[in-house]
């Protein structure tokens, strides 16, 4: 198992005794609570793949006018987080590998703080990923339900103002955490923000899909653009919603993690559920290279861009 890796001060808990510490290792000291050996190589490789995809969607979006809109530009800072995701994993895996090859000698101090910075960008990915999943969810939803006044509620100002306030609310929230990492307060707030943003996206999408259909019959009869507007809509409100499940399937075990680590830390399960913090990272990754193919797949607008974007059509 690597020595260093984006979020370490998480990977085992640090709320109990030296001695319940010891006693829980060795009652899951069964084969199924060795964990799982990763390859420094493979976090590389995925780190790689999903920095060239998202860096591809964010080229895509600005260089096509017809995605100029708060919706797309949403999603470009969707893709952002996940790039700081590969950010961090690139940096730090390069060093880990530099450094056990002997290729880079670093003093100790130097290492804690550039894990401190990793910590910090991942941090903050989790906080704008979800923030940014919740507001292309409200976005949806107000493209279906007011579909006429939809620019008049969303405005570029507006959707700038939102996208600031999201990386501002990110960087210091992340910060705070880094710095009080060993408070439960702080790992019980995250939490409660996950689980917030899911219960939120939950209600909205079950009612765009509940109502959504309704609205669709009740206006074809009176007026056929609406109506298009919304089924196009609706069809956004379904690729974030899958969006969303692949979110909640590639982060919802780091998460269960935290909610280990505060309630059950010396508890034998829970000390064998710890041993796999390496395959939580791998699917974090996983998610940073799962979205941009999702994008691509759910829009034949995006599709043909990039198809450009990779031409150098430019």
């Amino acid at each position: 198992m690597s020595t260093l890796a984006p979020l370490r001060l998480l990977r085992e808990p640090w709320n109990a005794s030296e001695g319940n510490q010891s006693n829980a290792t060795a009652g899951a000291s069964s084969p199924w609570c060795q964990g799982l050996n990763i390859p420094n190589e493979l976090f590389l490789t995925l780190g790689l793949v999903s920095l060239v995809e998202n860096l591809l969607v964010v080229a895509a979006i600005l260089k096509n006018r017809n995605l100029h809109s708060p919706t797309y530009y949403f999603i470009c800072c969707l893709a952002v987080s996940d790039m700081l995701v590969s950010v961090s994993n690139l940096v730090e895996t390069l060093f880990m590998l530099l450094m056990e090859h002997g290729v880079l000698v670093i003093h100790a101090s130097i290492v804690r703080h550039m894990d401190n910075v990793i910590d910090m960008l991942i941090c903050s990915s989790i906080v704008s990923s979800l923030s940014f999943l919740g507001v292309i969810a409200v976005d949806r939803y107000i493209t279906i339900f007011y579909a006429l006044r939809y620019h008049s509620i969303m405005t570029l100002q507006r959707a700038v103002v939102t996208m600031a306030s999201v990386w501002l609310a990110s960087t210091v929230s992340s910060t705070i955490f880094i710095t009080y990492y060993r408070n439960n307060a702080i790992l019980l707030c995250l939490i409660g923000f996950f689980l917030f943003m899911l219960v939120l996206m939950l209600v909205l999408y079950i009612h765009m899909f509940t109502l959504a259909r309704h609205h669709l019959c009740s206006i074809s009869s009176q007026q056929k653009q609406p109506t298009i507007y919304r089924s196009s809509s609706l069809k956004g409100a379904i690729t974030l919603t899958i969006l969303l499940g692949v979110f909640f399937i590639c982060w919802g075990p780091f998460f269960f993690h935290l909610i280990l680590i505060v309630t059950c830390p010396t508890n034998p399960f829970c000390t064998c559920f710890f041993s796999y913090f390496n395959l939580f990272l791998i699917l974090i990754i996983c998610n940073s290279v799962v979205d941009p193919l999702i994008y691509v797949f759910r829009s034949q607008e995006l599709r043909r861009t990039l198809r450009e974007v990779v031409l150098c059509s430019w």
